[in-house]
């Protein structure tokens, strides 16, 4: 039962009486009051134990004695006989009395006397003493306890055996909204119903039963006082007992300690706040993949900030077009590049399918966010926002069924530019979103965009760059007779290199086979790649050895403008003889595998990396036999970080070897590729030629 629906006490039926108060025999056994009877004459006719513990003179020692003469100092004697006149014609006289007790000390006592009647009619005096200290002491400690219960500013209640509320104070009804009469004789959970009264009232139980106190148990809850928020207090619990230890009921005290708590809760709520910042520039950004990126600032936000985040960009942006703001009465055209949620409940369902389009009508609020470069936050979400929040009515169904209560839509901005929407949504999590949390979902969207954008730009970039290294390769190996040729280029998925390879016809039926491996990523060098495969097919026609080439290369490479450094390995086939020259600037060297033999590398002494320069390359001469395969390629093929290059190397002799053989090498580069690319984070270049029958000599 929550406290707004429930009706306060005392407005529709009084309040119920307590059940019944409690025997006063232990306030009279705590003041030890004695009793006396006395006749007309001033004689004691009744006394009792009491009397004989107060005034020391047994029962025999007073009876039939005049009261006066036992018990009055004879210069009082006068005094108390004028009293004794007037409580006997119907007077009731109270106040302090000295007595001479029976060890002859005199001692005030309290008093309280007035006339008694038998059935005849005959008058007698009734005598009520009890210790003057006793008494005052006894009041002292009750005026300070109900002066304590009145004025503390802690709220206080006293409840019976079965837990009914027989005194509060005036703090308590402040606290609880309620009047005290509205309160007496009921229960907490009829004057309380927005707290955990199961819980309370069994600590409560505990207490009587155990006489063992309670303190400092904190709770949480509203009141009629104030059913617009929750109020945290700190409720302490003790159980009553009168001096012979019988148990007359509870006592609580409440504090309210409601603001120190939404401090601490604010306070709680910023270090959430920091950490998902702290934890955004640690996630957010750790790749140049634009939906990796978008899932990154969507995981960060749930669950700290909400239950549900979609990151949602504009299409435009996916195609690489220049962004610009949705103008007014315009339709925004979305795609979802990310979706995470707490748990999977049927709001999933309502939001965008990652990777799918998404139009949004100008008067839904995503639109709203891209068109005016603001935050957008709806705190109580109505039927009628949600169908301005969702894209369709059936998605405005899915999301009132998941409990979408409140809705925060931030726009992803960088450099300037509106590239889409991070849209949080708060199902589970009852608070609705306010300021702070808008100030930091706009912090999180602007950190997250600069990455997104970086990705953006990247994507066009490597698009670029793959488009220019696509076009200055070769599309397919020419024809050469007696050879047969295979390529293939794989771009790295992130960052497009500068790995190429080229099949060139040279003079007398040659055939030149090059691959290399321009350092850097990027539009940079892939440019430079193909400037050096320009230079190649030129320095080619000369007739070259490959050594000679690559000097010409180098010097062309160092006389360039900007540092910048490649490897290469070149050869020079005779289809006819079967003879090939290689020399390498700092490559791989080639694999070959003679036919039915063993695959092996070319022993070629190694060259420094063109560019470098001030040193000299190296050639050497090999013979291949009929059916020989030859396999050039860059390190992207067998490099891994994870394992040795000498790893990588083996794999490709062992599949060459057995792959090759009666199968053309077409079908081998895909084999090849299939069994050795371990990740997309290099270029990889793959030329393959097998030599055909060798010419018979011209006699």
């Amino acid at each position: 039962m929550h406290a707004h629906d429930a009706t306060p006490p005392g407005t529709d039926r009084e309040a119920r009486p307590a059940p019944g108060t409690p025997s006063p025999g232990g306030l009279l056994d705590l003041l030890g009051v004695a009793a006396m009877v006395l006749d007309r004459h001033g004689r004691i006719v009744l006394w009792s134990p009491e009397a004989e513990r107060l005034f020391g003179y047994s029962a025999a020692d007073a009876l039939g004695q005049n009261a006066g003469l036992l018990m009055v100092e004879p210069a009082k004697l006068e005094l108390v006989t004028e009293l004794f006149k007037q409580v006997r014609a119907g007077a009731v006289w109270q106040g302090v009395f000295p007595i001479v007790h029976a060890d002859g000390t005199v001692r005030d006592i309290e008093f309280r006397n007035m006339r008694m009647l038998d059935v005849d009619g005959g008058v007698f005096a009734l005598g009520l003493g009890a210790d003057l200290t006793t008494v005052r002491r006894v009041e002292t400690d009750m005026g300070l306890s109900s002066s304590l219960v009145d004025q503390s500013p802690i709220g206080l209640a006293v409840f019976d055996n079965e837990l009914r509320i027989v005194r509060v104070n005036e703090a308590l009804e402040g606290m609880y909204g309620l009047s005290a009469a509205s309160m007496l004789g009921r229960t907490m959970r009829e004057v309380s119903p927005g707290i955990d009264a199961v819980g309370i009232e069994a600590a409560m139980r505990r207490v009587l039963d155990t006489g063992e106190p309670l303190l400092d148990l904190e709770t949480v809850g509203r009141t009629y006082a104030d059913l617009g928020r929750d109020h945290a207090w700190s409720i302490s619990y003790y159980r009553i007992e009168d001096p012979t230890g019988r148990v007359l009921g509870l006592a609580t005290s409440v504090a309210d300690f409601t603001e120190r708590h939404h401090a601490a809760e604010e306070i709680a709520a910023a270090r959430g706040r920091l950490a998902v910042i702290a934890e955004a520039g640690t996630r957010i950004g750790t790749t140049l993949d634009l939906q990796q990126t978008a899932q990154e600032l969507a995981s960060v936000v749930v669950p700290m900030l909400a239950d549900i985040a979609t990151v949602d960009v504009l299409d435009s942006v996916m195609r690489g077009e220049t962004v610009s703001r949705v103008a007014s009465g315009e339709t925004a055209e979305f795609r979802a590049l990310a979706v995470t949620a707490a748990d999977a409940g049927e709001a999933i369902g309502a939001v965008d399918p990652v990777g799918e389009p998404a139009s949004y009508p100008t008067d839904r609020l995503i639109t709203r966010a891209v068109r005016e470069g603001q935050p957008v936050v709806v705190h109580r979400v109505s039927s009628r926002m949600l169908r301005r929040i969702a894209r369709d009515d059936r998605a405005a169904a899915l999301l009132r069924r998941a409990g979408v209560h409140s809705y925060l839509a931030a726009p992803l901005i960088a450099r300037g530019e509106v590239l889409g929407v991070i849209g949080l949504y708060r199902t589970r999590n009852q608070k609705p979103f306010d300021d702070q949390d808008r100030t930091l979902a706009v912090e999180l969207a602007a950190r997250a965009a600069i990455s997104i954008d970086n990705a953006r730009l990247y994507a066009g970039e490597r698009l670029a760059a793959l488009t220019l290294q696509r076009s200055l390769l070769p599309h397919e190996p020419p024809t050469v007779d007696g050879m047969e040729m295979a390529t293939r280029y794989i771009p790295a998925v992130r960052e497009v290199g500068g790995d190429w390879f080229d099949v060139l016809p040279l003079k007398d039926g040659k055939v030149g086979l090059i691959v290399g491996d321009v350092m850097g990523k990027g539009l940079r060098a892939a440019a430079i790649m193909g400037q050096l495969r320009t230079a190649t097919r030129a320095f080619a026609q000369l007739d070259l050895a490959p050594n000679e080439l690559l000097r010409h290369l180098d010097d062309i490479i160092g006389s360039a403008e900007g540092d910048f450094i490649a490897t290469c390995v070149y050869a020079v086939c005779d289809p006819g003889t079967g003879r090939c020259q290689f020399s390498t600037a700092g490559h791989l060297p080639p694999v070959l595998v003679p036919p039915g033999g063993r695959a092996e590398l070319i022993d070629i002494p190694n060259g420094v990396p063109l560019g470098v320069g001030g040193i000299g390359f190296r050639m050497v001469e090999r013979e291949l036999a009929e059916g020989a395969v030859l396999a050039l390629f860059t390190d992207g093929l067998v490099e891994d970080r994870r394992q040795s290059l000498d790893v990588g190397l083996r794999a490709l002799m062992r599949v060459l070897k057995l792959k090759t053989r009666h199968r053309s090498l077409e079908d081998t580069c895909d084999l090849v590729l299939g069994t050795l690319q371990q990740s997309a984070d290099d270029d990889i270049a793959l030329l393959l030629a097998r030599m055909g029958p060798v010419a018979a000599p011209v006699p």
